[in-house]
């Protein structure tokens, strides 16, 4: 199935007692490319992510976002860091009789001061849970994330639908021009032959030979067989049921459309066709712009 390379995908979940919430975004990219950016906890795995993805994504650039939340009810337990609580209440003992102040240090004063009061929570390297929970995760980002591909790819899909039908109606004005285009050229090449001879007689059959010769070289019937040939792969390859990466097959169907168009251009030697020669060549450019975001 056509699959845009451009989309989001997110999904939370929990590992261990520990809530994960992934993001995915992809961009263009000729190759299968991730980026992880995983909490310190999750790093250990990050293996297990990167291929987990590369099962489910073929090509693009993939940046993976993660972020932790404790939920066991402990960690939210705030806890004295006696050792400070200690230290801050000698130093306020101190200054107080230093400079000769009144009053009394209580607990209240010394609790407000910074980093007495901790939380007693587990640090984040203390992550418990395992690998396939936190795939899991990352693998329901990852259909989301596909979702939102698959519905670019079927718009996309459309637009180029759209595009070669444009490509095929001028193909269609060349084949109905080039013969004509084949016998103007006939008729001017007597027309010259009779001029050029000023009354001499002329060998019809040369004459023949060189207007067959001619007609040959201006023929550009193989170059609109092959074009159409093209068109049919391209066609077929957008209509692919198959779970399978077809950007880069379309992307060489249209080399190969680019290069009969040069061909029968540069054999045309006629205004009319060299018109419609520029419209399918300004067309595949617009195409290979769209092709270049699938996957």
């Amino acid at each position: 199935m056509l699959k845009s390379m451009t989309g989001f995908g997110a999904a939370d979940g929990t590992v261990g007692s520990t809530r994960v919430s992934v993001e995915l975004r992809t961009v263009n990219h000729r190759f299968f490319n991730p980026s992880l950016k995983l909490p310190s906890a999750l790093t250990k795995w990050e293996g297990d992510v990167r291929e987990a993805l590369r099962k489910r994504i073929v090509r693009g650039h993939v940046t993976v976002t993660a972020r932790i939340e404790r939920i066991a009810a402990a960690e939210s337990v705030l806890g004295v860091d006696e050792l400070t609580f200690a230290e801050v209440s000698k130093a306020l003992l101190a200054l107080r009789d230093r400079h000769g102040l009144g009053g009394e240090i209580d607990v209240p004063t010394v609790l407000r001061m910074p980093n007495v009061i901790r939380s007693a929570g587990i640090a984040e390297d203390d992550v418990e849970g395992s690998v396939e929970e936190l795939v899991a995760v990352v693998e329901a980002a990852a259909a989301e994330l596909l979702r939102m591909r698959e519905a670019e790819g079927a718009r996309l899909a459309d637009v180029l639908r759209e595009r070669i039908d444009v490509v095929e109606q001028a193909l269609k004005r060349i084949a109905l021009r080039s013969p004509e285009r084949v016998v103007a050229q006939r008729d001017r090449l007597r027309e010259n032959v009779k001029v050029l001879a000023d009354g001499i007689a002329v060998d019809e059959q040369r004459l023949a030979q060189e207007i067959a010769i001619l007609a040959d070289r201006l023929d550009v019937g193989e170059e609109l067989d092959r074009f159409a040939a093209h068109i049919g792969a391209f066609c077929e390859a957008l209509t692919n049921k198959d779970d399978e990466a077809v950007g880069k097959r379309l992307g060489f169907l249209l080399q190969e459309m680019l290069r009969e168009a040069n061909t029968t251009g540069s054999k045309a030697n006629d205004s009319t066709i060299q018109r419609d020669v520029v419209l399918i060549k300004e067309e595949l450019e617009r195409i290979r712009e769209q092709v270049e975001n699938l996957e």
